[in-house]
């Protein structure tokens, strides 16, 4: 079924020495074809993991979430994949799961596949508070504004490489958001599946500080309002 598919996964990782091992060990490798961790300024052996496991490594100084996913897409334009899916360094996704996000569009075409938290298995303390009422707030709003009901905005998803492109992405830490919102308004066919979520080893980036979830909070009422006004290419 994925044999006439080429694959690829982006991995922005900052200081996950611990758990990148996990992460790239439970990538399908009779599924993916490859992996592209995009190293966002780490003080360990981040890369250097990455790169004993065969992983392409990249570089990204930018700080935050959508910088480093951005350099991959760029890298991946003399790839030309057929799919592109984001997988959190953490190890709080499941790996292992990516088929279920790819099946979706080989099978019934759909353009964006988005991995549920929400509907799948989330381990007990997974999902803190800060985090769930963020999701809950930019689901609500995208309701509300855009008319799509999504569960989760949550960063493990998969999407056709063309689709992507067409996008033209360049938000940072509103990234999740910003790619849900365009794919709505451009008239993607998208859809969500359910997915498991682990609490993981690795320290948040982003939530784990009230200055970490005011920033969090700007950026997803910013995503969603910015993004009213795109107009798909």
């Amino acid at each position: 079924m994925f044999q006439d598919r080429k694959i690829a996964v982006i991995i922005p990782a900052l200081n996950e020495e611990k758990t990148l091992p996990h992460v790239l060990s439970d990538i399908p490798q009779d599924l993916v074809d490859e992996v592209v961790v995009v190293d966002n300024g780490s003080s360990d052996r981040t890369s250097a993991i990455a790169k004993d496991k065969g992983a392409t490594i990249l570089a990204e100084s930018r700080r935050g979430y959508g910088y480093p996913c951005l350099r991959g897409i760029e890298y991946l334009k003399t790839r030309n994949p057929d799919i592109v899916v984001f997988v959190d360094g953490n190890y709080s996704d499941h790996p292992d799961e990516i088929s279920r996000l790819v099946t979706p569009m080989i099978e019934e075409d759909y353009d964006l596949v988005l991995g549920s938290r929400i509907l799948g298995k989330v381990e007990k303390g997974a999902l803190r508070f800060p985090v769930r009422f963020g999701n809950f707030l930019a689901t609500l709003l995208i309701r509300i504004f855009y008319g799509f009901s999504y569960t989760d905005v949550g960063p493990f998803r998969a999407i056709k490489f063309d689709k992507l492109l067409k996008l033209d992405m360049h938000d940072n830490l509103g990234w999740t958001i910003e790619m849900q919102v365009k794919a709505v308004k451009a008239g993607f066919r998208i859809v969500e599946v359910p997915v498991s979520y682990r609490a993981g080893t690795g320290k948040s980036k982003l939530t784990g500080n009230i200055k970490g979830i005011i920033i969090v909070g700007y950026r997803i009422l910013r995503a969603v309002f910015k993004n009213l006004f795109y107009s798909p290419k």
